[in-house]
């Protein structure tokens, strides 16, 4: 199996972990394992363009990568580190709409 083929069968933050061999907390896992994969993602997104074509070198990028995303959240916080846009819109939005405007 190639790597990109390897890279498709992982589904949680673990998998992506053991492959990679990287220690990890399973409590901060646990709590984080979503933010863990969006952040390794938005690096990812972002290194696009320096990330080497071959195998090993792409295989030691992306575990840096992991690991990265991984310690944010070992020092950080999901709410902190505002991974997802619901922890950056700020105060709920509210809109007055009339009846007349929702009458057809």
């Amino acid at each position: 199996m190639s790597f990109e083929e390897e890279m498709e069968e992982m589904e949680s933050a673990e998998d992506f972990l053991r492959y990679f061999e990287l220690e990890y907390d399973q409590s901060v896992v646990h709590v984080n394992r979503l933010h863990i994969l969006q952040r390794f993602h938005d690096y990812l997104q972002k290194a696009a363009d320096s990330i080497p074509d071959g195998e090993e070198a792409k295989r030691a990028v992306y575990s840096k990568l992991l690991m990265r995303a991984y310690q944010d959240f070992v020092e950080s916080d999901a709410q902190t580190e505002k991974v997802f846009k619901v922890f950056s819109m700020g105060e709920p939005q509210t809109a007055f709409v009339s009846l007349s405007d929702i009458k057809t």
